[in-house]
Protein backbone atom coordinates (compact mmCIF):
# COMPACT_ATOMS: atom_id res chain seq x y z
CA UNK A 1 0.00 0.00 0.00
CA UNK A 2 0.84 3.61 -1.11
CA UNK A 3 0.67 6.29 2.10
CA UNK A 4 0.49 9.89 1.40
CA UNK A 5 0.74 12.49 3.80
CA UNK A 6 -0.07 15.95 2.92
CA UNK A 7 1.15 19.41 4.75
CA UNK A 8 1.17 22.70 4.58
CA UNK A 9 -1.60 23.87 4.80
CA UNK A 10 -2.92 27.08 6.71
CA UNK A 11 -4.37 30.57 6.28
CA UNK A 12 -3.11 33.34 4.33
CA UNK A 13 -4.20 36.61 3.00
CA UNK A 14 -5.26 36.72 -0.97
CA UNK A 15 -2.19 37.38 -2.92
CA UNK A 16 0.13 35.67 -0.47
CA UNK A 17 1.81 32.17 -0.89
CA UNK A 18 1.55 28.52 0.22
CA UNK A 19 3.51 25.22 -0.44
CA UNK A 20 1.67 22.30 -0.02
CA UNK A 21 3.64 18.59 0.70
CA UNK A 22 2.73 15.34 -0.30
CA UNK A 23 5.04 12.40 1.37
CA UNK A 24 4.67 8.92 -0.18
CA UNK A 25 6.04 5.76 1.31
CA UNK A 26 5.20 1.70 1.52
CA UNK A 27 5.43 1.14 -1.60
CA UNK A 28 8.10 1.70 -4.50
CA UNK A 29 7.10 2.01 -7.82
CA UNK A 30 8.77 3.97 -10.39
CA UNK A 31 5.97 5.11 -12.93
CA UNK A 32 3.57 7.00 -11.16
CA UNK A 33 0.96 9.82 -11.84
CA UNK A 34 1.02 12.12 -8.85
CA UNK A 35 -1.84 14.80 -8.48
CA UNK A 36 -3.40 17.41 -5.99
CA UNK A 37 -6.78 17.74 -5.99
CA UNK A 38 -9.10 20.47 -3.79
CA UNK A 39 -12.61 20.14 -2.36
CA UNK A 40 -14.06 23.24 -1.07
CA UNK A 41 -17.36 23.41 1.10
CA UNK A 42 -20.40 22.39 -1.13
CA UNK A 43 -18.83 22.05 -3.97
CA UNK A 44 -17.51 19.25 -5.90
CA UNK A 45 -13.64 18.00 -5.53
CA UNK A 46 -11.72 19.40 -8.65
CA UNK A 47 -8.23 18.48 -10.20
CA UNK A 48 -5.73 21.27 -9.58
CA UNK A 49 -2.59 19.77 -11.12
CA UNK A 50 -0.51 16.59 -12.43
CA UNK A 51 2.54 15.12 -12.81
CA UNK A 52 4.25 12.05 -13.93
CA UNK A 53 7.46 10.27 -12.09
CA UNK A 54 8.35 9.84 -15.32
CA UNK A 55 9.27 12.96 -17.51
CA UNK A 56 7.28 15.22 -15.25
CA UNK A 57 4.93 16.24 -17.74
CA UNK A 58 2.53 18.64 -15.91
CA UNK A 59 -1.34 19.55 -16.72
CA UNK A 60 -3.45 21.91 -14.40
CA UNK A 61 -6.54 23.17 -13.70
CA UNK A 62 -7.35 26.62 -15.98
CA UNK A 63 -7.96 28.49 -12.66
CA UNK A 64 -4.74 27.64 -11.67
CA UNK A 65 -2.61 28.02 -14.32
CA UNK A 66 0.50 30.75 -13.88
CA UNK A 67 -0.01 30.64 -9.88
CA UNK A 68 0.54 27.01 -8.99
CA UNK A 69 3.39 25.04 -9.70
CA UNK A 70 3.65 21.21 -9.02
CA UNK A 71 7.01 19.46 -8.75
CA UNK A 72 9.05 16.46 -7.56
CA UNK A 73 11.86 15.22 -5.81
CA UNK A 74 11.77 11.89 -6.77
CA UNK A 75 14.89 11.51 -4.54
CA UNK A 76 12.67 11.95 -1.67
CA UNK A 77 9.35 10.51 -2.47
CA UNK A 78 7.89 13.81 -2.42
CA UNK A 79 5.38 16.20 -4.37
CA UNK A 80 5.47 19.48 -4.10
CA UNK A 81 2.43 21.98 -4.96
CA UNK A 82 3.74 25.98 -4.71
CA UNK A 83 0.75 28.29 -4.51
CA UNK A 84 0.89 32.14 -5.21
CA UNK A 85 -1.17 35.13 -5.82
CA UNK A 86 -3.82 33.03 -3.58
CA UNK A 87 -7.21 33.85 -4.05
CA UNK A 88 -10.11 33.39 -1.97
CA UNK A 89 -11.57 31.11 -4.16
CA UNK A 90 -8.42 28.99 -3.56
CA UNK A 91 -10.51 28.23 -0.22
CA UNK A 92 -10.85 24.36 0.28
CA UNK A 93 -9.09 21.16 1.45
CA UNK A 94 -6.54 19.99 -0.82
CA UNK A 95 -5.36 16.21 -1.27
CA UNK A 96 -2.63 14.45 -2.55
CA UNK A 97 -3.21 11.65 -4.99
CA UNK A 98 -1.32 8.69 -6.61
CA UNK A 99 -2.21 6.34 -9.84
CA UNK A 100 0.67 3.70 -10.13
CA UNK A 101 0.84 3.36 -14.28
CA UNK A 102 1.00 0.67 -15.59
CA UNK A 103 2.63 -0.75 -19.35
CA UNK A 104 0.80 1.35 -21.65
CA UNK A 105 -1.38 3.65 -19.17
CA UNK A 106 -1.82 7.17 -18.65
CA UNK A 107 -1.64 10.11 -16.36
CA UNK A 108 -3.59 11.40 -15.70
CA UNK A 109 -5.73 8.42 -15.03
CA UNK A 110 -9.62 7.63 -15.21
CA UNK A 111 -9.74 6.46 -11.73
CA UNK A 112 -6.82 7.50 -8.24
CA UNK A 113 -5.21 4.57 -6.40
CA UNK A 114 -4.35 6.21 -3.35
CA UNK A 115 -5.81 9.52 -1.51
CA UNK A 116 -3.79 11.70 1.90
CA UNK A 117 -6.06 12.61 4.16
CA UNK A 118 -6.06 16.38 3.29
CA UNK A 119 -4.76 19.49 4.16
CA UNK A 120 -6.70 22.89 4.68
CA UNK A 121 -6.25 26.04 2.92
CA UNK A 122 -7.85 29.17 3.96
CA UNK A 123 -7.02 32.54 1.60
CA UNK A 124 -8.94 35.67 3.28
CA UNK A 125 -9.82 38.95 1.02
Amino acid sequence: QLQLVESGGGSVQAGGSLRLSCAASGYSYRRKCMGYFRQAPGKEREGVAVIYTEGASTYYADSVKGRFTISLDNAKSMVYLQMNSLKPEDTAMYFCAAHLVPPGGSCPPKTWNYWGQGTQVSVSS
